[in-house]
């Protein structure tokens, strides 16, 4: 098993190796390591911030990374996003009250708070807290449920007091009991008023980004689900949050692979009433087993390919931004190098990948299959420390 850790600490160092071995990086914008890579690798230029050694023949492109390379040798513009590079993890435990039909059944759980210091100083500045629409506005176009609200402020605000950002979600795949918000289900005006009043709630919180909806499927409409989304970032702003990021989720449970040829193009069209399109990233997750469920301990893939046309898309697009809001493996030797591999290219990404948070901590104790929460004696699973930690901010 390749130590992770050792692979960061050798791209820490320039200099520090005269070849870079297999999967490293080897260049890009303020690189100042190994530009040639060990044989039988061959280094090659994912993008303008990036360049990783992968298997090929000297003088040849890797066919994962043809399409990307640009025929201008003009660096891409930077994004005028005004978030640093975020990396961190999701705590879960109120979504467990939200099924994948949009559903609910009461049974959420707080995270416990003394997970954000216990990250956080290791180098994490990102969470993200989901949660149920049910229990956070039992009734559509209703007020917030106060009872929860405070349980989950509390919750917010330990993550909040260590200086990193939040993502605030709505954990309901864009539905409400079976039914699509905007196609048959909830109005855009019921899900704007949820919007509206969370946003009103935590509009003197700059560092509190607003997680729009998780993992939108089986949409059959995605020109509607751009004006459902729209209608969220029109609540938002009018209710006075104009300081805070919004994530726009597409479809196929938000995927970074489908977004460019999916939802992607419609969401493109979505505005923010503030001007320009800056503090509108979309929401992309990606998983690295077999079937791109989250449900397999073992990892089959990096994901560069797919991150490389995302990154290449949202360049092409007005140079927008996204966050890897949901990713991860099992504490598995695939997936060490696997999610470590990944992670390396987002982190080197930035600006165009702002950052990401790896599923998932909280409420998840360390036998759930893709478990990072902190052992009872405080020590931390093998894929946090190998993959996760070298490659926070």
């Amino acid at each position: 098993m390749k130590s992770l850790a050792l692979f960061a600490t050798l791209l820490a160092v320039p200099g520090a190796l005269s070849q870079a071995s297999e999967y490293a990086q080897c260049g890009g914008i303020g690189w100042t390591g190994a530009t040639a890579c060990q044989s039988p690798f061959v280094c090659t230029e994912l993008n303008s911030y990036y360049s990783q050694c992968l298997p090929g023949s000297p003088g040849a492109t890797s066919s994962s990374a043809s399409s990307t390379i640009s025929s201008s040798s003009a660096p891409t513009p930077t994004p005028s996003g005004s978030l640093p590079r975020l990396g961190g993890v999701n705590t879960a435990g109120y979504d467990f009250s939200a099924a994948t039909d949009g559903s609910f059944v009461d049974n959420s759980v707080s995270p416990p708070v003394s997970q954000y210091s216990h990250f956080a100083s290791q180098g994490a500045n990102l969470f993200r807290i989901p949660f149920a629409w049910s229990e956070m506005q039992p009734t559509l176009g209703g007020p917030l449920n106060q009872s929860f609200l405070s349980r989950y402020d509390a919750t917010v605000n330990a993550a909040l007091a260590t200086g990193g950002y939040v993502i605030v979600d709505v954990h309901n795949y864009a539905r409400l009991n079976g039914q699509i918000i905007g196609q048959g289900g909830p109005t855009n005006d019921q899900f704007a008023s949820l919007w509206s009043l969370l946003a009103a709630h935590y509009a003197s919180q700059s560092h509190v980004i607003f997680g729009v909806m998780n993992e939108p499927h089986d949409v059959p409409d995605l020109g509607a689900w751009a004006t459902s989304v729209q209608a969220a970032v029109n609540a938002i702003r009018s209710a006075g949050a104009t300081s805070q990021a919004i994530l726009i989720p597409g479809s196929s449970w938000a995927s970074a692979q489908a977004l460019p040829t999916e939802a992607g193009p419609y969401l493109l069209k979505v505005t923010d009433p503030i001007g320009g399109t800056s503090k509108l990233l979309f929401d992309v997750h990606k998983y690295l087993d077999s079937d791109n469920s989250g449900t397999h301990a073992d990892c089959v893939t990096n994901n560069v390919d797919v991150l490389t046309t995302l990154v290449n898309w949202l360049q092409q697009n007005g140079n927008r931004q996204a966050i890897l809001s949901e990713t991860g493996g099992g504490n598995t030797a695939s997936c060490e190098t696997d999610l470590g591999q990944e992670l390396a290219y987002v982190k080197q990404a930035f600006p165009t990948l702002v950052g990401f948070s790896v599923w998932a901590a909280g409420a998840f104790d360390s036998t759930y299959i893709l478990s990072v929460s902190p052992n009872p004696d405080g020590s931390d699973q093998p894929l946090w420390v190998d993959a996760v930690k070298p490659n926070l901010p």
